[in-house]
């Protein structure tokens, strides 16, 4: 699919891998909308790239809807979905404490999960009346795993449960949204140069790259936005997860 003219919806924005993605969309030329709880930073962004921002919780389909409904009536119906918004969370089966609280468990796959799945449905919806473009195709929807989908580290059970889910549901939702031409994938980014990671001290850093073959370094958000532009451009990728690490692969801790 050609990106620019196309009307765009980010979630998670307003950082991170979101804000890399939603600035590489703009600058090839996309109307793009940033769905993120931090509306100040959303609408910061969006000024810079000539967009639209709204404050949206991903989980909530009220909201969502709504959102939906501003972005047509500004940009028109949306023909790509990246799927940005998720929370990191960690905590041992059982630790110190004791049992891992189950609301932990329920808000990480609440969040990175059924938000990511409240998401695809409700634009799927929205996507299927579009007229199609060459080849049939009528929308993208890519999704944001991650690796511990795979090699989830100690402390990891919940994210990795949550991120798996990601990864389980790509394949069955590109098969379910075929027939209505829209593309279904998730990306599997490794260790990232986000907000989080960025504001530990360059020795911990040093010591997070140690396991990654090459290139050994963090990856940028850039690199994860370049993937998901390819992604939107071949319109041979579909129902795959696409591992970004560097050829990381993740130890128990």
């Amino acid at each position: 699919m050609e990106i620019k003219g196309i009307s765009v919806i980010v979630t998670g924005g307003a950082s991170g891998l979101g804000e890399a993605t939603a600035r590489l969309f703009a600058a090839t030329g996309a109307q793009v909308t940033i769905l993120d709880k931090n509306l100040e930073k959303a609408l910061n962004i969006a000024e810079d790239i000539q967009g639209f921002a709204l404050s949206c919780d991903v989980t909530n389909e009220a909201e969502v809807l709504d959102a939906l409904e501003q972005i047509k009536n500004k940009f028109g119906r949306v023909r790509i979905l990246v799927n940005c918004a998720g929370i990191a969370s960690a905590g041992k089966v059982v630790g110190k404490k004791g049992a891992l609280p189950l609301m932990d468990f329920e808000k990480t796959i609440r969040v990175n999960l059924i938000g990511t799945f409240n998401m695809m449905r409700l634009v799927a919806a929205e996507m299927m009346p579009l007229a199609p473009l060459s080849d049939g195709e009528r929308g993208v929807i890519i999704s944001t795993a991650s690796i511990a989908a795979f090699d989830g580290q100690i402390g990891q059970t919940a994210y990795a449960a949550s991120k798996g889910g990601i990864v389980s549901m790509t394949l069955p939702a590109a098969r379910d949204l075929a027939s209505y031409g829209i593309r279904v994938n998730a990306i599997a980014p490794g260790l990232f140069m986000t907000p989080l990671l960025s504001s530990l001290p360059e020795e911990a850093i040093q010591q997070l790259t140690l396991n990654i073959p090459f290139p050994a370094r963090l990856g940028l958000a850039e690199e994860y936005a370049s993937l998901a532009k390819h992604i939107v451009e071949n319109k041979y990728i579909n129902g795959e997860t696409i591992r970004l690490d560097g050829a990381l692969r993740m130890p128990p801790k």
